[in-house]
């Protein structure tokens, strides 16, 4: 199994389970598609990157996830506040994801865009993940 899936499965738990995030946007909201989104604010689960670690068993690896904020606002507000509540939803804690122990997950940046039809706001928040397969 592809690791960044299964981080995105984990990541996307805590983010539903979280009060603060879905204060902001509806669980229903957050979700895998490749399409823009139909809803506002939302955050869609974005692209994923594993790149091998050290390790001779080649079953550590550090992986990559991009987590894309939508809103309707003339400015960066909602966006900025969306990303401060997914920092506290995915802060310093134990990770249960099947098949890997998570060494370290950490916002590695955090960026925020107006989007040219002056209606909407873009973040996106890149985690950073270190991990081993485990059986």
């Amino acid at each position: 199994m592809e690791p960044s899936l299964q981080l995105q499965a984990a990541i996307r738990a805590r983010l539903v389970a979280s009060s603060a995030v879905t204060s902001l946007v509806p669980a229903a909201s957050i979700l895998d598609k490749n399409s823009r989104p139909e809803t506002f604010p939302c955050i869609l689960m974005g692209e994923g990157q594993t790149a091998p670690d050290a390790g001779l068993s080649r079953t550590r690896h550090q992986t990559f996830f991009d987590l894309h904020i939508w809103a309707t606002e003339p400015g960066l507000v909602v966006s900025k506040q969306i990303s401060g509540a997914i920092r506290d939803a995915l802060a310093d804690t134990f990770w249960n994801v099947t098949g890997l122990h998570v060494a370290d997950l950490f916002i590695s940046s955090s960026r925020f865009m107006r989007d040219p039809d002056g209606l909407h706001s873009h973040g996106v928040v890149t985690l950073s993940a270190f991990v081993k397969e485990i059986a």
